[in-house]
């Protein structure tokens, strides 16, 4: 599992996109995120593990389709489908079987999304690397989207960190200074101006550098 430093955080899926109203009659578009409520299911000590950090689980998830030794490690808790380790500071008074949820943010906070991107597939250095491409005349034919060389003659061989064609997308991406636009706790649902990455359904950290988790 990664690790992370933060201070407030939850965990998400991303939603389909909507728009607000400001209160002066701008059209903000914002982003779903249905957010929580989380539970602390493991804290971890520098005495104990050698850092300071706990794990937190999102979402449910049926007993029989979780493995044993995660049966074992969230006994007396609800299974949960994703488990994510996370740094916090030290102090952070987190306890194993606490929960928290959207209300810990706020409208106006800023807050930075980590996500994973859509996959493309394989795909060519125009889309893959904003290549611009051949001209399409002149002794041009078939050469349009093409890469064009890829070294100089007498070296020899290809450097590394050529930009190629190759697999594209489902890579780990981190949007920051998204807007908080709204909280709706009886929805478990943030929105947050912008987009975030990734499909709908998938899995969201959202945090910020500071502030506390109140645990209900």
């Amino acid at each position: 599992m990664a690790h992370f430093n933060f201070m407030k955080f939850i965990l998400g899926t991303k939603g389909s996109m909507t728009q607000v109203f400001r209160a002066d009659g701008t059209v903000v578009p914002v982003t779903r995120v249905e957010a929580g409520p989380c539970v602390v299911t493991q804290v971890r000590t520098v005495d104990h593990d050698g850092v300071e950090a706990i794990e937190v689980g999102y979402g449910a998830r049926r007993p029989w389709r979780v493995k044993k030794p995660q049966q074992g490690h969230l006994q007396g808790l609800t299974m949960s489908r994703w488990l994510r380790s996370l740094r916090l500071p030290q102090g952070h008074g987190l306890k194993r079987g606490g929960v928290f949820t959207v209300s810990i943010f706020v409208p106006g906070e800023k807050v930075q999304v980590i996500g994973v991107s859509k996959g493309k597939g394989f795909q060519g250095v125009v889309k893959r690397h904003h290549f611009h491409g051949s001209p399409a005349s002149h002794g041009h034919k078939d050469q349009l989207r093409m890469p064009g060389s890829i070294g100089a003659g007498g070296v020899q061989r290809v450097f590394k960190n050529r930009r190629m064609p190759g697999h594209m997308g489902v890579d780990q991406v981190t949007i920051k200074n998204l807007e908080v636009m709204g909280v709706d706790a009886a929805k478990q649902e943030l929105l947050l101006k912008g987009a975030v990455p990734g499909a709908r359904g998938a899995l969201l950290i959202i945090s910020t550098a500071d502030g506390k988790i109140d645990i209900e």
